[in-house]
């Protein structure tokens, strides 16, 4: 159970901190020339960057290359994350990841050399000079996190929120041991008070004990812990929609404000819409929640979020890839709160059947006992 706290709460963090990242100023060629070694101000030296993979030198300097720039990332100490490859459709498009699949995999940096050059890399942090270079660097402070990719730019924020959680963390590094240990502690003392028959219900609730990481895969129990399954991954896929609902919400706020200034100088906002624009039909405006699509609209506002263009109906792509460009069905902060309540309500649910279970197969297995 800590495994799993601690699990949940490492994939949290990862989240919270790409989506501070993707809201720092980018860097190019002309934002790298204006750089100086002399500044001080770490806010002003947080930057993204998106480019290919092009080498390994030293043993753990990344170098990425973008259209006009390539700039040296230091791996030492940073978390370094492979995103699950997108899946295909038979047009040749890509899909987004859907949250149930697998999370990215945080790779050691001694593995990056074994990855094709030419794959897309998000790096995300601290540029400092050293050595009078400037070049991406980890702190304890300002962690670095870079990220390994396939498909378009746009479409790393969704994937990297939509995925970006463990499936199944209540199964982790520290599992293992702590049922090994316990199992060893338990049949201690069974071995212990055997002999002893006043002691005899000690060794019954030992032995009970020893088995109890079996009783959710033995029936009578089973079944309630499939439905169990079902009802956490339900919540996982939930918990991704919320966060998916709230990336506008880093912008701006629906409710007071309309529009504002990207890095990128870009005006971004949004338009409500009492219908489904026919754009969004055709795929021109991606739907943030497709799941949600089948959910009837007529008593609902589509919010659509983008690049606010002069003379433009509609917003369009902004030219800075990582701000949020679609469509939400309704009012993003409502839909959030919803799919957040939904998500602990089904969690609760599936933890009380999963002990209801457990509890079933003790009762069994202590008439059991008690007969023999």
């Amino acid at each position: 159970m800590i495994g799993g706290l601690i699990k949940r709460y490492k994939w949290h963090t990862f989240r919270k901190r790409f989506d501070e990242l993707r809201l720092s100023p980018i860097l190019d060629y002309s934002c790298y020339c204006q750089q100086t070694p002399d500044s001080n101000s770490e806010k002003a030296k947080t930057f993204r960057f998106v480019g290919g993979f092009e080498s390994i030198t030293d043993g753990q300097t990344l170098w990425i290359r973008s259209e006009d720039l390539t700039v040296p990332v230091s791996l030492q100490n940073a978390e370094t994350y492979l995103l699950p490859i997108q899946k295909s459709i038979p047009s040749g498009e890509t899909i987004p990841v859907d949250p149930s699949d697998e999370a990215p995999e945080k790779i050691r940096w001694e593995r990056v050399s074994a990855l094709t050059v030419g794959a897309r890399v998000f790096v995300g942090g601290l540029l400092v000079c050293q050595n009078g270079r400037w070049s991406f660097v980890s702190t304890k402070e300002n962690p670095l996190i870079v990220i390994f990719y396939d498909g378009p730019d746009h479409s790393l924020t969704t994937q990297t929120i939509r995925a970006g959680r463990q499936r199944g963390e209540y199964w982790n590094a520290i599992t293992p041991y702590a049922l090994i240990i316990g199992a060893l502690c338990q049949i201690i003392i069974a071995a212990l008070f055997l002999s002893r028959p006043a002691f005899r219900l000690t060794v019954i609730v030992s032995i009970m004990a020893l088995f109890v990481p079996l009783y959710p895969a033995i029936p009578p129990g089973l079944l309630f812990t499939v439905v169990y399954r079902r009802l956490t991954w339900m919540s996982r896929i939930l918990r991704a929609y919320r966060d998916l609902a709230r990336l506008p919400l880093r912008y701006l706020d629906p409710l007071k404000d309309s529009s504002c200034l990207l890095p990128s100088g870009e005006r971004y906002g949004f338009i409500r819409s009492a219908e489904l624009p026919p754009q969004a039909q055709e795929g021109a405006i991606p739907l943030l929640l497709p799941e949600f699509r089948k959910a009837k609209s007529g008593h609902r506002m589509w919010y659509i979020f983008g690049a606010l263009q002069p003379g433009e109906e509609l917003p369009s792509q902004p030219k800075d890839a990582f701000a949020t460009f679609g469509i939400i069905p309704g009012e993003p902060e409502t839909i959030a709160r919803h799919c957040q309540i939904k998500a602990y309500a089904l969690e609760f649910a599936a933890w009380i059947l999963l002990i209801a279970g457990i509890g079933l197969n003790i009762f069994f297995l202590r008439m059991i006992l008690v007969l023999l």
